[in-house]
């Protein structure tokens, strides 16, 4: 792994990187964009994982020298921000709003996580940086014009967004994990008659209380949509 692989690497100046023409940064122009560079990490990403997405692999992927790439993207760092900015613009920016900011809000959180679930990377790649780019500002836009009404100042608003963006992201990605868990059915019944024991021993009679109650809709939407739901009802508006 070279240096601009390793995701310490700081980026570049976001002035530079989102305001400045889709060409390479020095040197002579390519055959190639930093559309196709950028869509080609994303494929990547979406089918081997974030770990498979070097600079070097990137390259191999859309016929490029790795020098060559360098001059669009200098770090993984600066890879990884183009990447997620270009899914973002997946996002329906521009949708309309109810003007009543909860039912808004879960609109945007389901957004997020139907977004998320398509390119499972992304919640660990949004947990570590801010992106700045083109596509990203018109999501967070329309997110804080969702929460115009609920009567907070501009700062706190984007705490609100941020601490929802947490939330999914948070949650995607036990979903990832608990949807991998479950392709394993022997360690799920192990681990059911395992609780089964530990609640009868009498010195759990909190859990024993909690596995005995009436089951709720346990599939991914309807969890998800009742954490959401308690997230965003539980907001304080004062």
């Amino acid at each position: 792994m070279t240096r601009a692989d390793e995701p310490g690497a700081t980026g570049v100046d976001p002035r530079e990187l989102w305001l400045s023409p889709d060409r390479p940064r020095r040197g002579r122009r390519p055959a190639f964009s930093r559309e196709a560079i950028t869509a080609a990490a994303v494929a990547l990403a979406d089918t081997e994982g974030i770990d498979a997405v070097t600079m070097r692999r990137v390259a191999a992927e859309v016929g490029a020298g790795v020098m060559s790439l360098y001059s669009y993207a200098p770090d993984k760092e600066t890879l990884l921000d183009l990447m997620i900015d270009h899914v973002t613009g997946e996002l329906p920016a521009s949708a309309p709003l109810t003007g009543d900011w909860r039912t808004d809000l879960k609109a945007v959180g389901h957004l997020q996580r139907d977004h998320m679930l398509r390119h499972p990377w992304l919640p660990a790649a949004v947990h570590s940086r801010r992106t700045l780019g083109p596509n990203s500002l018109a999501f967070l836009e329309h997110a804080l014009a969702a929460l115009r009404p609920i009567g907070l100042d501009g700062a706190a608003r984007l705490e609100v967004f941020a601490q929802l963006t947490a939330f999914v992201a948070g949650h995607v990605s036990y979903e990832v994990a608990q949807a991998q868990a479950a392709q394993s059915p022997d360690r799920a019944a192990a681990e059911g008659r395992y609780l089964a024991a530990v609640a009868a021993d009498g010195h759990h009679p909190e859990l024993a209380e909690a596995l005995s109650a009436a089951g709720r809709p346990v599939t991914p939407d309807a969890t998800f949509t009742r954490f959401l739901n308690r997230l965003v009802d539980g907001l304080d508006a004062a």
